[in-house]
């Protein structure tokens, strides 16, 4: 596969995508990014509770 039909595929994907929004019905902003930080937030107190100095 060449650069330039690689190009033209991702080209072309991107402009469908475009036509049905870009974004799925079912992905709440808002959701998404509380979830990550409920994550990170449990990643970060396992972390400190790993790295007390005993």
């Amino acid at each position: 596969m060449s650069f330039h039909s690689a190009a033209a595929q991702l080209v072309t994907f991107a402009a469908e995508g475009e036509e049905h929004g870009g974004n799925h019905e079912s992905l709440s902003p808002l959701l998404t990014g509380g979830g990550a930080f409920v994550i990170l937030m449990l990643l970060l107190w396992i972390t400190t509770r790993f790295n007390r100095d005993r």
